[in-house]
């Protein structure tokens, strides 16, 4: 999965890599060359007491360890540039695929693994990458170039090579084998973590309200300890390989110096060669040690790009149309026929053959108990999800065929839980419709009984809204996620209960002020209120995802009972008459 990642994505940088890969070369080739001109130096230069021999090959070295230096500048600076281009390339893939998920999707990884997949995930493989290019290119050349180079200065003494360089494989392939695994659980638990501090920020109010500090505490106590364990395991993994590596590394040196001696004693060797030799074996060591550390990078990146592919891999169940259609005739004529919804692998539907009607200049309401399928109903409208059998018509167009621009320019929804972006009150409600003028805004405002409370802030449209709209009530923000929907003024607006926060007063207010500006769309209007739909033109009774009655108010209280249930809950048999 990692490479199939990495080669998706560096596919455009293939010229700075290139380049990059020149200069590594370049550069090792150079730091390879300056062990050899120490041993002339001594050898041809100390030992003889030449010293205009020492002077010109140490400027000879000197014009070398430029050439080490320049290389490596030019290579560390497109590497790591190269590595941020990736990174950013990676983030915005999974947030453009996220951003087409439709809501079974994005309940099917949740919110903190999508954001741990698009931060943590994505650093680490961004982090290997950076590595890559500034030690793992040079590091095989080192290796081999070292090699090459000491079995030029000494055969024999070059089997020393030959028992070092597996050893420290051996050594490096046992340690990452088991650190994969641990590195999987790692980000898992990482999720965890997540997904608790998530829920204890946003449910703060919750916690607090039923004193339940000690329990949550004790809750991300056990999930911070989880993570802390597995980080500790590989922790220790980890803290093995240096170790390791630095004994090899001594056991080696003590052995070439001792052989070496006996070499030089002999007269099969001299002393700057016996130099060198122990430069190239540090180098050789030194690129083995780079490769370790690439190594430790190596599994959990690997499981990282895993989890990425997992979200880049999963296709959306809204699909877009290939061909859609760019133009409605009619306008503002809704149909579902025979809808049907179920979640994969659920028991039973959530809804069931559901059909409805609703036309221009009416009202149609959808009621029913907790659970039977109001807002699954409609979200279908707009493809927060599609249907699982039967159709979703807007002028007698299959929603599925309709271009996503046209639907969302068709189509107003305001959520059962209105959601305010960070910015301005005006920004928000320019979110359907960047071109809205002040005017439109405050009529906008007016409509949705918000004005008043919006001109009582310090700066008006330009007062600072904080992100899920916290600086303001719950009822502030359902007008105000009104007003940004009669804002974008689409040919059918649909009300998923966004009326629940308001009180009674301003609940008429906004409906008598409704009926008047959406006198010419069709309003589709989700209640649990029975005084806010029981003058609908149109009632939907929904039980356990199926229509069980259709009619106005007085209609189905004479003749349906699940109706005449939910209304003498609220009102008494003389209100609801």
């Amino acid at each position: 999965m990692l490479i199939r990642l990495l080669r998706a994505h560096l596919r455009p940088y293939k010229n700075s890599i290139g380049l990059l890969v020149l200069l590594q070369f370049l550069q090792t080739c150079a730091t390879l060359y300056l062990p050899t001109l120490n041993a002339d130096i001594i050898d041809n230069g100390v030992v003889r007491g030449d010293t205009g021999y020492i002077l010109t090959y140490g400027a000879l070295m000197i014009a070398v360890t430029l050439v080490q230096m320049t290389c490596n500048i030019g290579a560390v600076f497109y590497g790591a540039r190269t590595a941020a281009a990736v990174g950013r390339d990676v983030r915005a893939g999974i947030f453009d695929r996220v951003q087409s998920f439709s809501a079974r999707e994005v309940g099917q990884f949740g919110a903190p693994s999508l954001i741990t997949r698009t931060t943590n995930d994505v650093q680490q493989v961004q982090m290997l990458v950076l590595m890559s290019f500034t030690l793992m290119v040079s590091a095989p050349i080192m290796c081999v170039g070292g090699i090459v180079m000491a079995l030029g200065l000494d055969v024999p003494l070059s089997g020393v090579l030959v028992a070092v360089v597996p050893t420290l494989a051996i050594c490096v392939s046992l340690i990452v084998r088991r650190l994969r695994p641990l590195f999987r659980t790692m980000q898992e638990r990482l999720d965890t973590v997540n997904r608790v501090l998530r829920e204890q920020i946003t449910g703060n109010r919750v916690i607090r309200a039923f004193v339940r500090d000690r329990y949550e505490k004790q809750r991300f106590k056990g999930a911070n300890e989880e993570l802390t364990e597995v980080s500790l395991g590989t922790g220790r993994l980890l803290a093995l390989m240096f170790p390791i590596v630095m004994t090899v590394v001594n056991v080696s040196s003590i052995a070439v110096v001792w052989f070496g001696a006996h070499r030089i004693d002999s007269g099969g060797m001299e002393i700057g060669a016996l130099t060198a030799f122990l430069a190239y074996l540090m180098q050789i060591v030194m690129s083995v040690m780079m490769a370790t550390f690439m190594f430790m990078m190596v599994p959990r990146a690997e499981v990282c790009a895993e989890r990425i592919q997992e979200v880049l891999g999963t296709s959306s169940s809204v699909v877009p149309p290939r061909e859609p259609v760019l133009e409605l005739r009619r306008h503002g004529h809704l149909e579902v026929r025979d809808a049907g919804f179920s979640y994969p692998g659920a028991e039973a539907a959530v809804l069931s053959a559901v059909s409805l009607e609703a036309l221009p200049g009416e009202t149609t309401a959808v009621i029913g108990s907790t659970g039977s399928g109001k807002s699954t109903l409609l979200g279908l409208v707009p493809r927060l999800f599609d249907t699982t059998e039967g159709q979703v018509l807007v002028d007698g167009v299959d929603v599925t065929t309709l271009d996503p621009a046209l639907l969302a320019r068709t189509v107003g929804l305001v959520p059962q839980k209105p959601y305010l972006f960070a910015g301005t009150v005006a920004t928000n409600l320019r979110y359907g419709n960047p071109d809205a003028s002040d005017e439109e805004l405050w009529h906008a405002l007016e409509v949705a009984q918000a004005k008043g409370f919006v001109e009582d802030l310090e700066q008006g449209l330009d007062s600072p809204i904080s992100q899920g709209g916290t600086n303001v009530s719950g009822g502030q923000r359902q007008r105000l996620a009104i007003a940004r929907t009669l804002v974008q003024r689409p040919e059918i607006y649909l009300f998923d209960d966004s009326f629940s926060a308001l009180d009674y007063a301003t609940d008429a207010a906004l409906r008598t002020a409704l009926g008047r500006e959406t006198r010419d769309a069709t309003v589709v209007i989700v209640a649990q209120r029975v005084s806010t739909i029981r003058d609908a033109d149109r009632i939907i009774v929904l039980d356990e995802g199926r229509v069980v009655g259709t009619g106005r108010h007085h209609e189905l209280m004479d003749g349906n009972e699940t109706y005449r249930e939910i209304v003498l809950s609220q009102l008494t048999e003389a209100e609801a008459a």
